[in-house]
């Protein structure tokens, strides 16, 4: 006699969540163009805080090594992410255009 080792569990219920509704979440963006041009900008900004920090550091002026190295890490995970995405839509384009019309 075999039994179901997750009958006696509740049904499951759909969870709906609503972007805005998260702490620190955004609305959702019209387009992923916007999506996109939003995130090119975060990562410009990321870079120009973590360069910022490197040229205080360098100068002696920088109190906290630790924050430096992190905006560079976080600039360094900006870019990644981004590179990735063009990848994939690259992939995609060009799986696209191998289709048969």
């Amino acid at each position: 006699m075999t039994t179901d080792p997750v009958s006696f569990l509740p049904a499951a219920r759909p969870v709906e969540l609503q972007p805005a509704a998260l702490p620190g979440a955004q609305a959702a963006p019209a387009d992923f163009a916007s999506w996109l041009t939003r995130s090119l900008d975060g990562v410009n900004q990321q870079l120009v805080q973590a360069d910022h920090g490197v040229q205080s550091l360098a100068a002696g002026e920088a109190q906290n090594l630790h924050q430096v190295r992190i905006s560079l890490e976080q600039a360094r995970i900006g870019i990644q992410l981004l590179a990735q995405v063009r990848n994939r839509l690259l992939d995609a384009y060009q799986e696209i255009m191998r289709m048969q019309v």
